[in-house]
């Protein structure tokens, strides 16, 4: 089982909804809604009914990070009052996960019926690969050829969620996937989120940086369960190749979603 292969959470998880939310993401809705697409794949393979809620907006980091506290708390509001059922939260991104689990609390603290409100709601947020390892127990035949990738795991979601255990424990499930470790594999790509256009030239230089030691691991893509990091790995290699005169892509990138539902379903291969 996929439990026994990662340290235990002092979390308690609940047995598998029949039901849950899915909060898609701005990076997801507006670059990539593959990833969107294929976790609700995931999930309703599982018997779960998935609950998308027009409504939603953003999780309010940009606003948060960036020293606005009364427009995060207005972007936030709005999350706690359209998820009213008690289903659990699934966010394919530990960065907009850790935002609505950790700092929703803190930004409600002046408000005591707020706060307990956005209490609750953050016990209901789970990151997709917490989830699926935690929650659905995911176990599925890795259908795909053998291929090397390497993973990257978000700051927030490494150091806020813990996902980096949970994507690499299902990375390791699939048979025929060979995850290779990259240099200084805790360092951030540079995305930052508003920070990348802050300071254009710092996130330059990082995310060269990172893209030369995925580059060095020997991988042939990079999986990532934040589109943000995503986009902005698989963005500076772009350019590079663009300015090598490559056709092809050196350093295709997925979402975690869309990598597990390709290796693991018919109507994928």
């Amino acid at each position: 089982m996929l439990t026994e292969s990662i340290t235990p959470s002092a979390r308690r998880y609940p047995p598998k909804p029949a039901h849950v939310y899915l909060f898609s993401t701005c990076l997801i809705d507006q670059f990539t809604p593959q990833a969107g697409l294929d976790t609700v794949r995931l999930l309703e393979r599982e018997g779960i009914t998935v609950h998308y809620l027009e409504q939603q907006t953003c999780c309010g980091q940009p606003a948060h990070s960036s020293g606005f506290p009364e427009e995060a708390r207005a972007v936030a509001l709005q999350q706690l009052n359209i998820f009213t059922e008690s289903w659990p939260i699934v966010v394919p991104s530990g960065s907009c996960g850790g935002m609505m689990r950790l700092h929703y609390p803190h930004l409600f603290a002046a408000d005591p019926v707020l706060q307990a409100r956005a209490t609750a709601l953050a016990e209901r947020v789970y990151e997709l690969s917490e989830f699926l390892v935690h929650v659905v127990n995911f176990n599925h035949e890795d259908l795909g050829d053998l291929c090397t990738v390497a993973l990257h795991t978000s700051c927030h979601a490494r150091r806020e969620m813990g996902a980096h255990e949970t994507s690499e424990a299902l990375l390791d499930s699939l048979a025929q996937v060979n995850v290779v470790q990259q240099a200084r594999i805790e360092e951030c790509c540079g995305f930052g989120g508003t920070f990348a256009m802050r300071y254009p030239d710092i996130s330059e230089a990082i995310v060269t940086d990172k893209v030369s030691s995925i580059k060095d691991s020997g991988a042939e893509c990079v999986v990532s369960a934040d589109c943000g990091c995503l986009l902005n790995i698989t963005g500076r290699s772009a350019k590079q190749d663009e300015v090598a005169g490559l056709k092809t892509a050196s350093l295709p990138g997925e979402h975690l979603a869309s990598f597990l539902w390709k290796r693991t379903s018919a109507q994928g291969t």
